[in-house]
C-alpha cells in the first residue's frame, strides 16, 4: 500500500540499547539504558520500548482527535492514554512486543468512547503499522 508522505524525520542511534539516540535536526536526544529485566545495568536512560510506548500513546490521541472531528465528537482536552509495551522471547524465536492502550476520555459515555477508540485504531499509523504483527489490546478506562 502506497503512502503519500507528508512529513518525515530522521534519527540516529549509536551504541544500541546502552548508547544514545537523537534526531538529525537536533530537537530530540536521549541517553539509552538496557533495563535489568533484559540483562542490562538499568539506571539512568530510556529504552526503545519506553520511546515506542510514548510515541504510540501520543499518536493514538491524535487519531482520536481526527476521528472525533469527522464524527463531530468533542474529544476532551484531558484525554489521556496509558500505553504499556512488553518485550520478550517469542515461541517462534527472536523477540516480540505486545501493547496495551488504556484510553481515558473523560466526559464521554462508555459506548461512545469505545466506538471512538475502535475507529481511531483503524486510522492511527502506529496501529496500522503493528496490525497483525503485534498483539494490541484496547480498553476504555
Amino acid at each position: 500500500m502506497a503512502v503519500e508522505v507528508l512529513y518525515e524525520t530522521r534519527a540516529k542511534a549509536t551504541g544500541g540499547r546502552d548508547g544514545s539516540a537523537e534526531t538529525l535536526d537536533g530537537t530530540f536526544a536521549v541517553k539509552l539504558a538496557t533495563p535489568k529485566e533484559l540483562g542490562g545495568a538499568g539506571g539512568a536512560g530510556n529504552n526503545p520500548e519506553e520511546l515506542f510506548a510514548s510515541g504510540y500513546a501520543a499518536c493514538f490521541v491524535g487519531a482520536l482527535k481526527f476521528v472525533g472531528g469527522q464524527e463531530k465528537i468533542n474529544v476532551p482536552a484531558d484525554t489521556s492514554i496509558t500505553s504499556t509495551v512488553g518485550i520478550g522471547p517469542r515461541s517462534e524465536g527472536g523477540f516480540g512486543l505486545e501493547v496495551a492502550l488504556a484510553v481515558s476520555l473523560p466526559g464521554l459515555d462508555r459506548a461512545q468512547a469505545e466506538d471512538l477508540v475502535a475507529k481511531a485504531h483503524q486510522v492511527c499509523p502506529y496501529s496500522n503499522a503493528t496490525r497483525n504483527n503485534i498483539d494490541v489490546q484496547l480498553s476504555v478506562v
